[in-house]
């Protein structure tokens, strides 16, 4: 057993890892009063001038990047450099708008090209998401979306570093919270969420799992999500234009008739895992995220917060399920991926109407073999950690359960 395996996460979470030279920083910024702008004009200026291109394009960004930054001003309490990063972040969103905008003008056939078909895993965070979405994009008929990508989908002019300077930001995150990879590895050659593609339009639900924006996330939460979309569509048809995609977020819960209206040949698997066993994980996962931030990460809030948002999800993805039955969607238990990988793969390939043969098959073992469990540490979490009990979770999901003793036949 490797070192990092045998070591597991804190449960401290309201005192995040902080490496010292960035407590120093912390302490000579705030010392002198060290405050980067997130002023959206300053930051639409900032990513201009980096890119020498002034036109976003379409959806318009302005809108949601004040709400988004008076969110974070007003809650996510960042210390200096958590905002120093949140703007450079912010900054790379907008040069990748500028970029994306620019490319849409010069090939004006992706706007009006049929996008590919899509099989899309939207099951709840903790649910078998990560590991069946790399299963399934093993077969190399099929395109998914890499890390690298995702942090940048267009390449700047010049040099194309977006490769190496993904690893360089997996690094980071590793220095800052080596904790954080035993939650959930990010490998900047591996294959990643699809919502990093949303963030281009700032209609995105990235924001709230590292930074404590909850205005934000209610106002989000009430947006016709159709621009978003529509742009994730172009962004998808502009990487890709004869394979088909394997894309993988749990954000598209809530908006799968949005999803259904601008992909076109689209099939949905649903994962399923009982909550109880899902949610502490998850609201771990956020207070790690936000611990790089901030020094006030408040574990009750979380749990609170996070209770209603991924309930809500989950009941909203089945409401548009049974307003309009003509989506196919499959449900697949977490059981059904951990016992038996190969079979659950094979059902999916039926359901999207694909072919599967020897080729597929050698590609998911390898991926079975591959993947080792606890390899950056045991990851440790309970409901109680964040304010939470089975009852209160119980009750908040009721609706789901009965859908859930459906698929699990009898064992949640």
């Amino acid at each position: 057993m490797t070192e990092a395996a045998a070591r597991s996460t804190s449960t401290d979470y309201r005192a995040p890892h902080r490496p010292a030279v960035v407590r120093f920083a912390n302490a000579v910024g705030g010392g002198l009063g060290w405050r980067s702008s997130l002023g959206p004009d300053a930051l639409m200026t900032a990513a201009k001038r980096r890119e020498r291109l002034d036109d976003f394009g379409v959806p318009p960004v302005r809108a949601p990047l004040q709400r988004l930054v008076e969110s974070i001003e007003a809650e996510a309490a960042l210390h200096p450099v958590g905002r120093y990063m949140t703007r450079e972040r912010l900054i790379g969103v907008l040069q990748n708008r500028l970029r994306l905008a620019d490319h849409l003008r010069r090939h004006r056939e992706v706007r009006i090209r049929p996008p590919t078909p899509w099989l899309v895993i939207a099951g709840l965070q903790r649910t078998g998401t990560t590991y069946l979405h790399r299963l399934l994009a093993s077969d190399p008929s099929t395109r998914s979306l890499a890390s690298w990508e995702a942090l940048a989908p267009t390449p700047p002019r010049g040099t194309d570093r977006r490769r190496s300077t993904a690893r360089r930001a997996q690094g980071a995150l590793s220095f800052l919270a080596p904790d954080f990879f035993a939650v959930h590895p990010v490998e900047a050659d591996g294959v990643e969420e699809d919502s990093l593609l949303l963030d281009l339009s700032l209609y995105s639900p990235v924001a709230e799992a590292t930074l404590c924006v909850p205005s934000y996330a209610a106002w989000l939460a009430q947006q016709d999500m159709t621009a978003a979309y529509s742009l994730l569509r172009d962004v998808l048809n502009l990487l890709e234009a004869d394979r088909r995609w394997v894309l993988k977020s749990p954000a598209h819960l809530p908006f799968l008739d949005v999803l259904k209206r601008t992909g076109g040949d689209v099939r949905v698997v649903m994962t399923h895992r009982d909550p109880t066993a899902t949610l502490a994980s998850y609201c771990s996962m956020i207070a790690h995220g936000r611990g790089v931030f901030s020094d006030a990460v408040d574990p009750e809030a979380i749990g609170r917060e996070f209770l209603a948002r991924q309930s809500d999800m989950i009941l909203q993805a089945l409401d548009h399920r049974r307003a309009d039955s003509s989506l196919p969607v499959l449900d697949v238990h977490y059981d059904e991926i951990t016992r038996d990988p190969v079979q659950a793969v094979q059902r999916i390939y039926d359901f999207a109407g694909w072919s599967y043969d020897e080729t597929i098959e050698r590609g998911v073992r390898a991926v079975i073999g591959s993947h080792t469990q606890h390899r950056f540490g045991r990851h440790r979490y309970q409901l109680a950690d964040f304010g939470l009990d089975e009852a209160m979770v119980r009750e908040r999901y009721g609706p789901y359960y009965a859908h859930l003793e459906d698929v699990s036949g009898g064992r949640a």
